[in-house]
């Protein structure tokens, strides 16, 4: 037998084999060095007995149904119509092959910045039609319950937790998207693990397809985990690839996971046209004017924009065709002279005039049937004639070489006329039929665009989160988290959305003061703050704006400002609160040095107290001084006196970790935010 291990910050993988497809043996917190790795295997061993086979079927890599695996196959494939079961041996490093059906396996394997990545990659001597291959397959903990997440439009990354149990939990995206409804995001927490303690094991498909994850305990009680492109949706070929699969483990609670994802997407994954940029305040003019493009009218709104710090102003949908609303143009990606007599350029240059860049919003991926591109290439669409629509638009066919030409084209036509450094790129409809294919077009469109364009920084919008992954974010620098800009409902899902996304990617805008998806009138004070915890930007008429509103967005925007050269690579870590109607969280920088730490009130708490808040991610040993930076919002109804009111607190952090904070009482849809700083010199002994 061979044992070999796998180590990056925080986990170890041993794997072995024995001739054929290897098995995870160990997925844990990091093991010592000597460990004894053929003792281990030993361990791991498993008794047989009554009413089973002579043999336990391996839970290898790729669970073989020819080896009377009696769980979920980790492949199914089919030549000429009929199924195919190979059974692998090894033949070279990380290579499995199969004689008899001509199939040959590959593991790979890549480990940094604490995340281990996956993946297979199949290839076949002769065409298969593949309905499912799995990235390698890991085994489940023994305790503990399954922390997924599901979602809607305005509803991205709701948590969701199930309990193990015999038999599958299966989770599918057959949307062609990495989906509103299963982002491809799970951990399998370890008995009482929380966001700061306990043990969790998180793992993230990196595809911008449809997708599927199977949790199942098999009747030998083992259990597996695996993932995969959704069933189905890959075509004919002798050449295929599973997906990466990430992998996180922390033995400090979800937190631990969290951080890992978040700055191996910022530091590995986006490929920043210039790192060393601060990420720009945004203005988005769509809550503004929607369809009801008007020269004068936009250059007046950039101006206040401007005045108010942002620096980069996007012009959203309405620009191209003949667009008036959506259901016309999509496809259509010329200026439409109607509205731009003189194009673009006076807007752009009017935006730059007022210190900011320019934007744009394009939709490349779908058509309307009323555009000329449809007229013309009624071949170019995805799907049956009679489809049911989404959003009066259908999707181009983006596995055609020829589609992907015309796209390129008319984008690059723009840019390379255009002083345009920003695109938001949407996708507003569901595919008609599941289809691989399409999110394989997707990415070498967007690789070309980037490679013909590098300063050109992207964002991934599908009707706000329905496209949030690693492999998305290969090419793209930014994700709209969510058409909500409901600063209540933003406050929970961008805080779930941070155990993967770092906030150098993750949008968030100030909104309308009543939020057009919600109807809800939110105070600015809130709405700012809430927007600061990220990626800032505005996105509501400033016309609409008060002094008193425009004179706090001011003043958030500028601490903002000041701060984000620590806050854009700060880790992020979620609080354990006491009370159900506070979300909080620290950005805790790289060095340590500080921290700001954001409580949102969203709703009146159940008990009259503010409970207290416990900090995380602390050196107990060191000393910290805490201030409440908004003090002077404190209600007249909070009579005592809380320290903080008055001053800053001088604090260990073990006393900050362990007692914490108690903040002062507040109404609903407010935000305290404190700043903390480590007394250098003054570390305590143990």
């Amino acid at each position: 037998m061979t044992t070999y291990r796998i180590d990056t910050t925080g986990q170890t993988l041993v794997f072995a084999e024995d001739g054929g497809l290897p098995c995870c043996l160990y997925w844990g917190p990091t093991l010592p060095e000597s460990e004894d790795l053929g003792a281990l295997a030993q361990a791991a061993g498993n008794d047989i007995t009554g009413g089973m086979l002579d043999a336990l079927p391996p839970l290898s890599i790729l669970p073989e149904a020819s080896r009377s695996f009696p769980g979920q196959p980790g492949l199914i494939a089919y030549r000429d119509g009929l199924p195919l079961y190979p059974g692998f041996k090894a033949a070279g490093e990380r290579r499995y092959r199969c004689d008899a059906t001509g199939l040959t396996l590959f593991l790979e394997i890549k480990a940094e910045n604490g995340v281990v990545t996956l993946a297979h990659r199949l290839e076949a001597d002769t065409p298969i039609t593949l309905h499912h291959l799995a990235a390698p397959v890991l085994p489940g903990p023994q305790s503990g319950e399954i922390l997924h997440f599901s979602g809607r439009w305005i509803g991205e990354f709701l948590p969701q937790r199930a309990p193990w149990q015999p038999g599958m939990l299966k989770r599918e995206a057959r949307t062609g998207r990495s989906g509103h409804e299963h982002p491809p995001l799970a951990f399998f927490l370890e008995d009482s693990a929380t966001n700061t303690a306990g043990t969790a094991f998180g793992m993230h498909l990196a595809y911008p397809g449809g997708h599927v994850m199977i949790a199942e305990e098999l009747p030998d009680g083992r259990r597996q985990i695996q993932w995969g492109k959704a069933t189905g949706t890959q075509t004919t070929g002798t050449e295929f690839h599973s997906a990466d699969l990430l992998l996180t483990l922390s033995d400090k609670g979800l937190n631990g996971c969290a951080t890992a994802f978040q700055r191996h997407i910022r530091d590995a994954v986006v490929t920043w046209p210039d790192p060393d940029r601060p990420r720009p305040v945004h203005y988005n003019c769509w809550e503004a004017v929607y369809f009801d493009h008007d020269l004068p009218t936009l250059k007046d709104i950039a101006t206040r924009a401007a005045a108010l710090g942002a620096e980069r102003f996007v012009l959203d949908d309405g620009w191209f065709g003949r667009r008036d609303d959506d259901t016309s143009s999509l496809g259509d990606w010329q200026i439409d002279p109607r509205k731009w007599p003189d194009g673009l350029t006076p807007l752009i240059e009017h935006v730059q005039s007022e210190g900011m860049t320019f934007g744009l919003w394009v939709e490349p991926e779908m058509v309307n049937l009323n555009s000329d591109l449809a007229r013309a290439h009624p071949d170019w669409i995805l799907g049956p004639k009679d489809q049911i629509e989404g959003r009066q638009q259908r999707v181009l066919d983006l596995s055609l070489p020829e589609v992907r030409e015309y796209l390129f084209d008319a984008l690059d036509a723009i840019l390379s006329s255009h002083d345009i450094d920003y695109l938001k790129w949407d996708h507003n409809r569901l595919l008609p039929i599941p289809d691989a294919a399409q999110a394989d077009g997707i990415l070498d469109l967007l690789w070309r665009l980037r490679a013909a364009h590098p300063q050109t920084e992207i964002e991934s919008c599908a009707s706000g989160g329905g496209r949030i992954d690693a492999g998305i974010l290969r090419h793209t620098h930014r994700v709209w988290l969510s058409d909500s800009n409901d600063a209540i409902e933003r406050l929970c899902i961008q805080h779930d959305a941070a155990l993967l996304l770092p906030a150098a990617v993750t949008g968030s805008h100030v909104g309308p003061r009543q939020c057009h998806t919600s109807g809800r009138i939110i105070p600015m004070a809130f709405r700012a703050w809430v927007a600061a915890q990220r990626h800032m930007g505005f996105e509501m008429d400033p016309r609409e704006l008060t002094e008193d509103e425009a004179e706090t967005l001011k003043q958030v925007t500028t601490w903002w400002k000041e701060n984000r050269h620590w806050t854009m690579s700060a880790d992020i870590l979620r609080l354990d609160s006491f009370d159900p109607a506070v979300t909080a969280e620290m950005q805790l920088a790289q060095d340590k040095s500080r921290f700001v730490l954001f409580a949102g009130q969203s709703q009146t708490s159940a008990q009259i107290l503010p409970r207290p808040l416990r900090l995380t991610g602390l050196d107990p040993q060191a000393t910290y001084r805490v201030s409440l930076l908004n003090k002077d919002e404190a209600h007249r109804l909070s009579r005592g006196a809380p320290a903080l009111k008055s001053a800053p607190l001088t604090l260990s952090g073990a006393a900050l970790m362990t007692l914490g904070l108690t903040l002062p009482w507040r109404f609903a849809q407010t935000m305290w935010v404190l700043e903390g700083h480590r007394l250098e010199g003054d570390r305590r002994e143990p």
